[in-house]
């Protein structure tokens, strides 16, 4: 299919735009990138929308694919979920040129706009901080956040978003900003405070979390396990596993996914034993997951190795079950 057949294409009310069509948008040459940014921003709203959206799917299933200059296309649509998609699906997208461009977006006019570029300004410092790096836009994306979260004058969404985006950087005048949200008064700002606690991974933080795992609200619940999980401390194991029984599903699952992350003989015999206690395909398929995600980080390669073997025998069945079939 040509670039203008697939235009035309998608031109078309009635006719649903395909992952296979849309293939063709994979690092589009400059001048082909100019016809389709004409032609895209003549798109209904709706048909915008499904392009983003079935291009960001397509990305993560196929790691050839690069759809970024379509993705900056969005970044600049006059629709607020063509904007906020577009910034989630350029998640793995590390250049500066990005950074910045989502600092700029910061002052978005949409709340969610702003609020998906602090998430995505907090991947850059995750790699930062990974990395032990802290070049100039690493300093620009601090100054942004802060302002951001010091800011009254924004939705509190907004401004917890940008606490748990500067969460991951190990720095004094973080901690005292995740201490200043949690001891706010605002149970939204408390909230993301709880989060960034995850995000800082510092164990001090661990006895707040323990605290707020008893809390009765069930999202602080769920935060504070998915807080723990990604401190990754096996001191949190009895507490979450007390957090198996909770009410909420959602706090369930979490607990249940905290102790796969932690990993150990302690969490994987908690796993273990709510595997032969319930028997619930949701509970039973979170614990499957947990167990695999212990195992990948007890040991990587045996895990690698495991899988490996496990599609390969996958592959004989399914030789074997053809020539069943001839026979």
């Amino acid at each position: 299919m040509s670039l203008d057949t697939l235009i035309t294409a998608l031109q078309d009310p009635e006719h649903a735009p395909t992952a296979t069509s849309l293939a063709l948008l994979s690092a589009m040459p400059a001048d082909d990138l100019a016809r389709f940014a004409g032609a895209f921003r003549s798109l209904s709203i709706q048909r915008r929308r499904e392009v983003i959206d079935l291009l960001a799917e397509l990305a993560e299933d196929n790691v050839e694919f690069r759809f970024d200059r379509v993705f900056f296309l969005g970044l600049d649509d006059p629709d607020v979920q063509v904007r906020a998609q577009s910034i989630k699906a350029l998640w793995e997208y590390d250049g500066d040129d990005l950074a910045r461009r989502l600092i700029q977006m910061l002052a978005d006019p949409e709340a969610l706009v702003r609020g998906e570029a602090a998430v995505a300004l907090g991947l850059y410092l995750a790699r930062a901080e990974l990395n032990d790096t802290h070049a100039a836009v690493t300093g620009e994306i601090e100054d942004a956040l802060r302002s951001v979260y010091y800011d009254e004058a924004q939705l509190v969404e907004v401004r917890g978003r940008a606490l748990e985006a500067l969460g991951i950087r190990s720095e004094e005048w973080v901690h005292d900003l995740i201490d200043d949200a949690y001891g706010s008064g605002d149970r939204r700002l408390a909230i993301s405070a709880v989060h960034a606690m995850g995000r800082s991974a510092d164990p001090d933080w661990l006895p707040v979390l323990f605290d707020e795992m008893v809390s009765e609200d069930a999202e602080m619940r769920y935060e504070a396990a998915a807080a723990a999980g990604e401190m990754g401390d096996e001191e949190a194991v009895p507490q979450l596993a007390e957090l198996i029984a909770d009410e909420d599903a959602e706090v369930q699952e979490a607990a249940i996914a905290a102790l796969g992350q932690i990993g150990g003989s302690a969490a994987k015999s908690v796993l273990q034993s709510i595997a032969t206690e319930y028997e619930d395909d949701r509970v039973l398929d979170a614990v499957t997951e947990a167990l695999a995600t212990a195992d990948f980080l007890d040991d990587p390669m045996a895990f690698k190795l495991y899988l490996d073997r496990a599609d390969a025998d996958h592959g004989e069945d399914d030789v074997r079950e053809e020539g069943e079939d001839e026979e």
